[in-house]
């Protein structure tokens, strides 16, 4: 088993002098650390506990100055050692250390009550239950250690304390998508770039293909080899420390912040809607021990703290308790990860929940408002609350229209509750309810100007459901990508039966009209007239008398009631049979003359009728194009 944890606390309480006598390692590797007997930068240090457990340590930096580098060292820790100096007790640093651990959602640890040679046992006492205090007021209720690291009292306990710590913590996922974020990066001479990190869940092995999100564009990368706790591995599982060496990547392109992660496992964004709730330094999340605690707001410009990068964000309020976080740099987000915004001028901080990656954007008058209510109705109870999955993915849904299963997928989603599987994509309720109503206005439109029309076509239904523009192919102005499967035709096909209609050969009508309307009687008359003298196709002038020009004609066609041929020539659908049990009687090969007396019609009908049997193939012309003869 293994297990990463990181310290947190007050500056000077003995946080790297505790490391060291637990791992028999020096976490301070700078020179200026060791002169200045300062934490400057994180430190990192491993041991092996009497249960047989791997655990790392980060060590953070404890003064103020360095908070930056306090929370990218706690960011990714699943669980915080917090150390209390018995002779100093709780300070400003505990609190304010306190307030990130609680923000991050860090809820397991151990407190250490350090330097027990320098106080008494009445003082020793006094501190622990002073810190356990603190902690209980923030909601962290965790066991407490006494120890010297001068003298090595205590350490025994400690150890002990921290295979029960590491027992209580949950199994990570090895199966994860893999989301490194890098805390340090070096070069190593005959091996080139070099970055580490604290891999909470999913597996990294040697040949891994990773996108590498950094300051820069993100850029695809490839492991050429991995340590862990100083030794080569092939393969890497949760919860490690790892070194990563990186091929083809300069050393200057991996900063600490950046971040290794599974391809197309992520949402990448640099936008993102968010639960807000100050925190108080002496207090849980949310707390109100100070008057204006849950009505202050964070500064339009903050710097954003999730896992190890520190980035100046822009905040717009969206209500009281949410606003949208615009970063300068993509990141890879699920919805419900944990962060931090800091105000550097008040020290302030927010605790942050992630509750949609990439929104649309807010043009309309009164957007900002409506986003707040649904922010609202999706998370409604703060930020240290658990997050219903399922009502997040109905929020994206509702909020986007329709969404595509891998996208609910890479932001951590279940399958929504109050949509609809459409095609490929899930469809909100409303949508479906809205375009199929749109779809009839449409429809009886279109039939009140163009009654004899044949339906309207599949691209003009689409047209008329009136999506919103990311719900539209790239080539129709919209901002779907080629390769995304089109919800147009899909979505017409589905709202069609319950506004009444029905699609056939491509178009959008009324089940099983004719299509005819007023033009109903005429064609009748026709039909009648034929049925008897199947080839005495009426003049145009009596088509006209009857009411049936052009259009009504071609409706007359399209529906199958009649067979035009060249010049509005009409005959009933079964004429070119009947005409060919009659030329298939006559002597072959029979000349136009022939076939009009056998047919008992004119020259008028004749000739495209007999022009009509050669395009079917049924007869064939002979010599110079003037008789023919029935294939």
């Amino acid at each position: 088993m293994k297990r990463v944890f990181a310290t947190a606390g007050h500056v000077d309480h003995g946080k790297s002098t505790l490391v060291r006598a637990l791992t028999g390692r020096d976490p301070d590797r700078l020179a200026e650390e060791k002169a200045r007997r300062l934490t400057i930068e994180l430190g990192f240090a491993w041991t092996r506990l009497p249960s047989g457990a791997d655990v790392a340590i980060v060590d953070v930096p404890g003064h103020q100055r360095f908070v930056g580098t306090t929370l990218s060292g706690l960011g990714p820790a699943p669980a915080v050692v917090f150390v209390v100096a018995a002779d100093q007790g709780w300070q400003q640093q505990s609190s304010e250390h306190l307030a990130a651990v609680r923000a991050l959602g860090i809820s397991e640890g151990l407190l250490v009550v350090t330097r027990t040679d320098l106080a008494d046992d009445s003082r020793r006492e006094a501190t622990r239950d002073a810190a356990q205090s603190h902690l209980a007021a923030a909601g962290l209720d965790v066991p407490a250690v006494a120890v010297s690291a001068i003298t090595g009292d205590g350490m025994d306990a400690l150890r002990t304390a921290l295979d029960e710590l590491a027992a209580r913590l949950p199994a990570p996922d090895p199966d994860a998508p893999v989301r490194l974020w890098c805390d340090r990066s070096f070069t190593v001479p005959g091996a080139g770039t070099v970055t580490t990190g604290t891999l909470g869940a999913g597996t990294l092995r040697t040949g891994d293909h990773l996108s590498l999100l950094a300051a820069a564009n993100p850029q695809d990368v490839v492991v050429r080899g991995l340590q862990s706790e100083d030794v080569p591995r092939d393969v890497v599982q949760p919860v490690s420390r790892v070194a990563v060496n990186l091929r083809r990547v300069g050393a200057d392109d991996v900063v600490r912040g950046s971040v290794l992660v599974s391809p197309g496992r992520f949402a990448l964004a640099e936008v993102v809607d968010v639960r807000l709730e100050p925190v108080e330094f002496d207090g849980p999340v949310g707390s109100a021990t100070e008057g204006h605690a849950q009505t202050a707001k964070p500064p339009e410009q903050a710097v954003l703290h999730v896992g190890t990068a520190a980035l100046p964000s822009r905040v717009r309020p969206l209500g009281v308790a949410h606003a949208r976080v615009t970063t300068n740099r993509t990141l890879p987000w699920r919805v419900g990860d944990r962060a931090i915004l800091r105000d550097p001028a008040s020290r302030r901080l927010w605790a942050l929940r992630v509750l949609d990656v990439d929104p649309l954007p807010l043009h309309r008058r009164g957007a900002a408002a409506r986003r707040a209510s649904a922010l609202e109705d999706a998370l409604p109870e703060g930020v240290s609350s658990g997050v219903d999955i399922a009502s997040l993915a109905d929020l994206r849904v509702r909020s986007r229209g329709a969404e595509l299963p891998p996208t609910l997928s890479r932001l951590g989603l279940a399958d929504p509750t109050s949509a609809v599987r459409i095609g490929q994509w899930w469809v909100d309720e409303q949508l479906v309810d809205q375009c199929a109503t749109r779809l009839g206005e449409q429809f009886r439109d279109h039939h009140r100007a163009r009654p004899l029309s044949h339906g309207i076509p599949l691209a003009e239904a689409v047209r008329a459901l009136e999506l919103p523009d990311h719900l539209r192919p790239t080539h129709a102005g919209g901002s779907l990508a080629a390769d995304v499967p089109a919800l147009g035709p899909d979505l017409v096909k589905h709202v069609a039966p319950s506004a009444g209609l029905a699609i056939e050969e491509g178009r959008v009508q009324l089940p099983g009209e004719s299509g005819l309307g007023v033009a109903e009687a005429a064609v009748a008359v026709v039909e009648e007239r034929l049925s008897s003298n199947p080839f005495a196709a009426p003049e145009r002038d009596e088509l006209r008398a009857l009411g049936l020009g052009p259009v009504e004609i071609a409706a007359a066609a399209r529906t199958g009631r009649l067979l035009r041929l060249a010049d509005d020539i009409l005959l009933l659908p079964d004429a070119p049979a009947r005409a060919m049990r009659e030329l298939a009687a006559l002597e072959q090969p029979f000349t136009l003359s022939a076939a009009r007396q056998a047919l008992g019609t004119t020259r008028r009908v004749a000739v495209p009728l007999l022009e009509h049997l050669d395009a079917r193939g049924w007869t064939r012309r002979l010599d110079g194009q003037l008789r023919r003869v029935v294939r």
